[in-house]
């Protein structure tokens, strides 16, 4: 391609950008377009202004058409097999009659800052489904195990008819919890066969699971699966009952075992009427949308500061003089704020 046609080319790819507004993409996404459902979310995950603000438009459209969706998260240690979980978890439920969405977040390099962005090559069968849709996002710098518009993303998987969300977080960690505030249903993978099976299993995440299921229960492994599921439906008993009054339930399970795997979308269904019957369902995402709202604040009032040059600049030397120990880190940090609260009228 010379020059010239090189440069026709940009032009229309800008041209086409700049008419792709949020009103046009509502309301392909609605008919159910995957190709525009990828770009919406494309424009979610945009650090541009511009882009910003047609992405609140999108979701400000879109609102008024979500929350008849089941949405459910999954986490699990490293090696639990989450992925080929989901694919076979995700195949049974299209089966059975529901489109389903799998947001998929893979951990960032905290050297290089990316991503590899496999899990839609480990879904290969899935991948193919017309009933489903598999979109991987880079977790980036966001705790939660999450990406950054994981949650705005849900909204538009339910503009486009997609009944079951499943959020794939990048594994169980002590920050990696905030997938639950986002969702109805939480599913913790376990191994079985390491050890101590309650050993460094961080009892909070445990806490919050309706669901926990023991993978890989195949082969040889099935007596240690098994074993496993008793002591961590032991150990689950012993925690207070959360606001659902769900009882948590465990499970085993096996990509090869459809018995298995039926009965974890039976635990998955079982949950549904009962909490929809009961308005907790509703009552919880109002407690979400509270939490959110904070969460949200906190991230404008942070990108307000940093945005300002001055303090930008100052942070950058007290960053410096807290790693010469010249200084230490909350005093440096009550030094930016008041300086910060001055300038803008604060006490």
């Amino acid at each position: 391609m010379n020059e010239d046609k090189l440069r026709d080319w940009l032009n229309k790819r800008k041209e086409l950008r700049g008419q792709l507004d949020a009103q046009s993409l509502f309301e392909q996404i609605r008919l159910g377009d995957i190709n525009a459902l990828g770009k919406g979310i494309t424009l979610l995950e945009s650090t541009l202004e511009t882009d910003r603000e047609k992405a609140q438009e999108l979701v400000n459209l879109s609102l008024p058409h979500t929350g008849k969706s089941l949405r459910v998260g999954i986490t699990g240690v490293p090696g639990v097999g989450k992925s080929t979980f989901i694919e076979t978890f995700g195949t049974l439920l299209i089966e059975q009659g529901k489109k389903v969405a799998v947001l998929a977040i893979d951990p960032s390099s905290e050297r290089s800052h990316g991503s590899i962005l496999g899990d839609k090559t480990r879904m290969e069968k899935l991948s193919q489904n017309p009933k489903a849709f598999i979109r991987p996002s880079a977790a980036g710098d966001s705790l939660g195990g999450v990406a950054r518009r994981t949650r705005e993303a849900t909204y538009l998987c339910e503009l486009a008819g997609f009944d079951i969300i499943l959020i794939e977080t990048v594994g169980v960690g002590q920050s990696e919890t905030t997938v639950h505030s986002m969702v109805d249903f939480f599913m913790l993978l376990m191994l079985s066969g390491a050890g101590d099976e309650l050993q460094g299993i961080k009892r909070g995440i445990m806490e919050m699971a309706d669901l926990l299921v023991v993978t890989k229960a195949d082969g040889d492994n099935i007596a240690k699966a098994k074993k496993a599921r008793t002591e961590y439906k032991n150990a689950m008993h012993l925690f207070p009952p959360n606001s659902s009054n769900w009882i948590p339930k465990s499970c085993i399970s096996s990509v090869y075992n459809r018995e298995m795997m039926e009965e974890v979308i039976g635990v998955l269904f079982d949950f549904e009427e009962k909490m929809t019957a009961s308005g907790f369902i509703a009552r919880n995402r109002r407690d979400q949308d509270q939490y959110w709202f904070e969460e949200s604040l906190k991230e404008l009032i942070l990108d307000h500061f940093y945005r300002q040059k001055t303090f930008k600049t100052e942070v950058g030397e007290l960053k410096q003089a807290v790693r010469e120990g010249r200084i230490t880190s909350f005093e440096a940090a009550r030094l930016v704020f008041t300086n910060y609260t001055n300038k803008n009228g604060g006490n």
